[in-house]
């Protein structure tokens, strides 16, 4: 028969290994990359097991190829490369016509700022080449799109493209694949994650415990923090002039365009907006961006649940009201 001492200590060492056993997992973080609509996309999940979240984040790249065969110009079989090819009407899927209707509202409350029919005037441009060149007035005006036309005529489910319009969803499409790569970490049961798909951001939960800590780039000092926000279950976008550029006889030439000039815009260096979504957040990025920093943060304080910062040309910071102290300046 064991004496007291023994069973003691017998009893301690079961209290000690049902501890053990019912300890919870250790939080790990999976953080991996891929080359997705020509960036860099990096989505990291936190939690406690690693093959689920690897799982989790194999689909949401998935996901976001899919919305690349669907949106992008430069793939044939796309419902984008289709739309372009006729001006008869083409039956969309659910995620195309979204997009377009998104596009379309922040269109008309932007008074056309975000323009989805460009495909034209970025193929003139061409940013892409090795020694891109600044074009002609008169060849930009000549296929510069008519804004006081509509760039497709939506009914039901089938879209008709204006003549002479080649749509380019580059301003929206991005942000969209974020949103669908979220809705699948989502669906898997990740509470914690991030998606950075080149300045778009999508984010579920927190990091962990805490916020997401998000540093928005300096415009004009490559590797520095404008400044950082903490974020929770937000999408962040910034559209900035440093993003695809070139100097040409001391004036730079960037990506952004002015839709009634066809030239770059010019009154900021980045625009950040937080929304609800990274679709929206992306639009209306781009579409404050070209505005300029007056028009551009009042068109963020009309939209339900956006805030945003902006930065002038001049290098003067403004932020929307909800953002004010939320800030941390560098």
């Amino acid at each position: 028969m064991l004496n007291r001492p023994l069973l003691l200590i017998a009893a301690l060492l079961l209290i000690l290994l049902l501890v053990w056993f019912q300890r919870p997992a250790p939080v790990t973080e999976v953080a991996r990359t891929a080359l997705i609509m020509g960036t860099l996309v990096e989505i990291k999940g936190v939690g406690q097991d690693q093959k689920h979240i690897n799982r989790a984040i194999s689909n949401a790249f998935t996901a976001m190829r899919k919305e690349e065969e669907r949106f992008s110009p430069q793939i044939e079989s796309s419902r984008l490369s289709l739309l372009n090819r006729t001006t008869a009407a083409v039956m969309v899927d659910p995620q195309m016509l979204e997009l377009l209707q998104l596009g379309q509202e922040i269109s008309r409350q932007s008074q056309g700022a975000f323009n989805l029919g460009l495909g034209r005037l970025k193929a003139l441009w061409n940013f892409e080449a090795e020694d891109p060149r600044v074009p002609t007035t008169a060849a930009i005006k000549a296929i510069l799109p008519d804004p006081d036309h509509e760039l497709v005529h939506i009914a039901g489910n089938r879209v008709t493209r204006s003549s002479g319009v080649q749509l380019d969803l580059g301003g929206i499409a991005k942000g969209y694949a974020v949103d669908q790569a979220l809705k699948v970490l989502r669906t898997a049961g990740i509470t914690s994650a991030s998606v950075n798909a080149g300045g778009d951001i999508g984010l579920l939960g927190g990091h962990g415990e805490r916020p997401w800590k998000i540093g928005i780039q300096h415009p004009r000092r490559p590797g520095e923090v404008l400044a950082t926000l903490e974020l929770r279950n937000q999408t962040i976008v910034t559209s900035g002039d440093y993003e695809r550029f070139f100097i040409q006889k001391g004036v730079r030439y960037h990506h952004l365009f002015d839709p009634q000039t066809g030239l770059p815009a010019r009154g900021c260096q980045s625009v950040s907006v937080i929304a609800p979504n990274a679709a929206e957040a992306d639009a209306l990025a781009t579409a404050a961006f070209v505005l300029g920093p007056q028009k551009g943060l009042e068109l963020l304080e009309q939209r339900p649940q956006v805030e945003g910062l902006i930065l002038a040309a001049d290098g003067t910071a403004s932020v929307t009201s909800g953002l004010k102290g939320r800030i941390q300046w560098r």
